[in-house]
């Protein structure tokens, strides 16, 4: 697998690896001013607290992400939230 559209990765179902839980498709990503990805943003839980601010999304960082898969991206939560 090499280069990816954001296209094709808001297609791919967000799970994290610690709960099994299904945190939704990505509705964004982040960069820094270089360019680079600093992490994603998948649909909030209105129990969750907001890591986001102005809306219930959660911002799941780059170093949070375990693998890209064909059809999930696995991600590493400690309590479904990442640190924020």
């Amino acid at each position: 697998m090499g280069e990816l559209s954001f296209c094709e990765l808001k297609n791919r179902e967000v799970v994290n690896v610690c709960d099994g839980k299904r945190l939704g498709r990505l509705i964004d990503m982040c960069f820094n001013k270089l360019g680079h990805i600093t992490g994603f943003v998948v649909p909030g839980d209105k129990k969750i607290i907001k890591c986001v601010s102005g809306n219930d999304s959660i911002f799941i960082p780059w170093k949070c992400i375990v693998k890209i898969g064909e059809d999930t991206i696995l991600v590493e939560l400690d309590d479904g939230l990442p640190p924020c």
